[in-house]
């Protein structure tokens, strides 16, 4: 078979797992499952580049063979299912139809970006990155789960146009040049914990569709 097979891309498989699991719920009319994947596959993407990084004798192939199927890998979790439970939102017109493009094209745009750079990065220094260039497109996974759970909080006819103006916002952010901080241990630590209770309280307090 093609391709590599190893530890090093089992969570960036697990995600895209997620997030296909995730779409087919939205249509499902399931929107709490399906934010339930969008932040399963934002939790895989904090540690599958530390993982990766793990192993020491990865071939020049294998690491490029890594950054492209994390890419293609997010732009369906983050771009793709963001997009789709928007667009099954009950709001699937006008500025609905907008904002699903607009997340998914920006996510294609910052992806590739991200990938040219990272390669001529890689061919100068050894250094792990230390910011971004854009605000990362897994941003999502956090943004949108929390907007989903403060959905109670927010009139029923206003919530559409709440959600679509947080991924009209998120797709500008991704191509806009501003320096974004790589997170560290503590900080991926903190956001996995704040991962955790959005779970939980999406498991507990958000509606069920």
């Amino acid at each position: 078979m093609i391709g590599f097979y190893n530890y090093t891309v089992i969570l960036t498989y697990m995600s895209l797992c997620s997030a296909v699991v995730g779409i087919t719920q939205t249509f499902e009319g399931r929107e709490r499952i399906a934010i339930l994947c969008l932040l399963i596959s934002g939790i895989c993407d904090l540690f599958d580049g530390k993982v990766a990084r793990h192993k020491k004798d990865r071939t020049d192939q294998e690491k490029l063979f890594g950054i492209q199927i994390d890419s293609l890998c997010d732009l369906v979790a983050f771009g793709v299912l963001p997009a789709c439970i928007g667009y099954k939102m009950g709001f699937n017109y006008g500025l609905g139809l907008v904002s699903a493009v607009l997340i998914v094209l920006c996510g294609l745009i910052r992806l590739g970006y991200f990938n040219v750079m990272e390669e001529e990065r890689q061919k100068t220094t050894a250094e792990n990155r230390k910011e971004y260039q854009g605000l990362p497109i897994t941003t999502s996974s956090i943004i949108l789960p929390l907007l989903f759970l403060a959905k109670k909080n927010i009139p029923d006819e206003a919530y559409p146009y709440v959600f679509q103006g947080f991924m009209l916002a998120l797709a500008l952010l991704f191509v806009l040049d501003i320096k974004v901080k790589k997170l560290s241990a503590k900080s991926i630590f903190l956001m996995f914990t704040l991962a955790a209770l959005v779970i939980l309280g999406l498991w507990k307090f958000a509606p069920s569709h």
